[in-house]
């Protein structure tokens, strides 16, 4: 029994001995090979479907995932979902108020706005006017557009060329020219409901 013990143990420092020396000979000679290669060449005989070549290092290009990201205006979104919430009979006119806000440089929801503080989103309007944001609507009589369209285009235009281009640049400015007798209520208003439109 102990003699069979000492023959184990002396196979095993043996094994030992050969296989471990075999071993770094084989891997160095496998290394110096491999190191004599580019990486091009390696390359150019990899068969798909067939085990990877080993490399004696990373290789400079490592495999990477990769997506598209697509960008998207948001901002008709938003103020289609305000003029949803509140009932608007201006619901799909939402990018045309992006539209047109960008052609005359304005806020995009600066108009959406105003029409929220002067009529309820175009809900209390004189009957048949489309004029959801009392422009020109005073003692003398009241201006009166052929569509919701009409009614954007030129109320953004008359905001660009009479308000902002002349330095009321925000609600609290416009308000001094637009409604000079509110004391604070109009640009409150309309400073609460765009920001309602983030």
């Amino acid at each position: 029994m102990r003699k069979h013990f000492i023959n184990k143990r002396y196979l095993l420092l043996v094994s030992f001995f050969v296989i471990a020396p075999l071993t770094l000979i084989l891997s160095s000679a496998a290394l110096v090979t491999f190191s004599n290669y580019t990486e091009d060449e390696i390359l150019a005989n990899y068969v798909p479907g067939q085990e990877p070549n080993i490399f004696a290092a990373l290789p400079s290009s490592l495999p990477s995932i990769s997506g598209q990201v697509l960008e998207e205006d948001a901002r008709p979104q938003l103020i289609r979902e305000y003029l949803e919430r509140y009932n608007s009979p201006m619901v799909g006119l939402e990018n045309f108020i992006v539209q047109t806000a960008d052609k005359n440089e304005l806020d995009y929801r600066l108009i959406t706005a105003i029409a929220q503080q002067e009529s309820n989103l175009c809900k209390r309007i004189p009957p048949g006017s489309y004029n959801c944001w009392g422009w020109g609507i005073h003692s003398r009589g009241t201006l009166h557009f052929d569509s919701y369209e009409q009614g954007i285009e030129i109320v953004s235009a008359g905001l660009k060329k009479n308000y902002i281009d002349l330095g009321y640049t925000n609600p609290d400015e416009i308000m001094r020219k637009y409604t000079p007798l509110s004391k604070g209520s109009w640009a409150f208003g309309v400073n609460l409901f765009m920001r309602q439109m983030r």
